[in-house]
């Protein structure tokens, strides 16, 4: 990880800089695996592809009902502070999954999936609160002049952590089983917990801003991203390809169902975009886009939306994993150029809660893409529902392009 800069104080920066990196990614192993789990456990449960829905809706209501709350706390207590809280009771919550698969625990022969769904929708409070300051924690570790470098690495991070997360859940579930899977789980946070700890500490950033109640800033978070087009428009670009256009939730279908697989496939099923995702941030860490970022954002939505109906339509196993592959590599140019334009455009003082609406509208929009993503299937069957997501996510494209001319014409040089 090379990172060039003039700032005296550069040395401390990084240190800090990359513990905050290992840190992630260890959290997102973890949150990936059990995701992974999670997913298998509750299919194995219920047979019913709306039951996976329910583990994105659990996970999405507590995570927006206090979304815009989490932005305002990220900008007026120290970020690091409210991450290891949010961190210790993520580990809360899979010890309480660990439990329940142990002999000591009769709750889900008592009630099925239920006691999952309670520990997910605790869960959720903990992953609204931790977004919005793990966006803007990172800032203050490093220079302006660092922010483009930054942002790709940490990006490329989280993509690996995407990558190894699945298929450590796949095989650790397929050869050694539940248990161990949930332990090792925790081993995971631990690590991501202590990481998180040895950073030091950052004061909250000053603010010029005259509003003096929570209420008043929080409108002043919300006014900034909806009379900003660039920011406003990257972001539901993004919000209405991932609510639509994803097939996460129902991976466990596909594999078992059409492709005819067990959990070792789903977990390199989950871990193909990741792996098409890091594989294009590392080519944009040294190849960044600057010319045309707009036009290549829309373009590469757009690709996303076809990869998802060339996944749709495959009942060949390397196919439908080379189709999320390059989902994975359209998303990540995507994403790459969303993050580097809100955190050039947003004030220090409030990316918290910039960060919250951002969350309002990508972050939550997996969870309620993954119950959307249940409901169709239900509906219109499995295939058809990921054909329609994919078909809905290039009109989004289409509408964007027409509606927000600024985005075109966006350059990042």
């Amino acid at each position: 990880m090379k990172v060039i800069s003039h700032d005296p104080y550069a040395a401390l920066r990084i240190a800090d800089f990359r513990l905050f990196i290992f840190s992630r990614l260890f959290l997102t192993l973890s949150i990936q695996m059990q995701a992974v789990v999670v997913g298998w456990q509750v299919y194995d449960l219920t047979k019913d592809p709306l039951g996976l829905g329910m583990i994105g809706l659990a996970e999405f209501l507590p995570s927006i009902s206090v979304s815009l709350i989490a932005g305002h706390v990220a900008d007026i207590v120290p970020r690091k502070r409210v991450i290891v809280s949010c961190m210790c009771l993520l580990l809360f919550c899979t010890s309480s999954l660990f439990y329940f698969t142990t002999d000591l625990s009769t709750f889900l022969a008592r009630y099925s999936a239920l006691p999952i769904y309670i520990v997910i929708f605790i869960s959720g409070f903990a992953r609204g609160f931790i977004g919005p300051s793990l966006f803007s924690f990172m800032p203050q570790l490093i220079s302006r002049e660092m922010y483009a470098n930054a942002i790709t690495w940490n990006s490329s991070t989280w993509q690996a952590a995407a990558v190894g997360g699945p298929a450590l859940g796949g095989l650790i579930y397929g050869f050694y089983g539940i248990s161990v899977s949930y332990f090792t789980d925790l081993v995971l946070l631990l690590i991501a917990i202590t990481l998180m700890s040895c950073i030091g500490s950052r004061p909250v950033p000053p603010s010029d801003e005259q509003a003096s109640s929570p209420l008043e800033r929080i409108k002043a978070g919300i006014r900034f991203v909806f009379t900003n087009q660039l920011i406003l428009s990257a972001i539901s670009l993004d919000l209405f390809a991932v609510l639509f256009g994803g097939a996460v939730a129902l991976l466990p279908v596909f594999a078992k169902d059409i492709l005819n697989e067990g959990p070792k496939a789903l977990g390199f099923l989950r871990a193909a975009p990741a792996l098409g995702a890091v594989t294009m941030a590392v080519l944009m860490a040294y190849k960044p886009i600057k010319r045309k970022a707009g036009l290549k954002m829309l373009a590469a939505v757009a690709g996303f939306g076809l990869s998802m109906i060339v996944f749709a339509v495959s009942k060949v196993f390397w196919l439908s994993f080379a189709a999320l592959l390059m989902s994975g590599i359209f998303d990540s140019i995507s994403v790459i150029i969303r993050s580097t334009l809100v955190h050039t455009l947003t004030p220090e003082s409030m990316k918290g809660r910039v960060s919250a609406v951002n969350n309002i509208f990508i972050g939550s929009s997996n969870e309620l893409g993954a119950f959307e993503s249940g409901v169709t299937a239900r509906l219109m069957g499995v295939v058809p529902s990921v054909i329609f997501g994919g078909c809905m996510t290039l009109l989004v494209v289409l509408i964007t392009r027409i509606k927000a001319k600024k985005l075109e014409s966006l350059d990042l040089d």
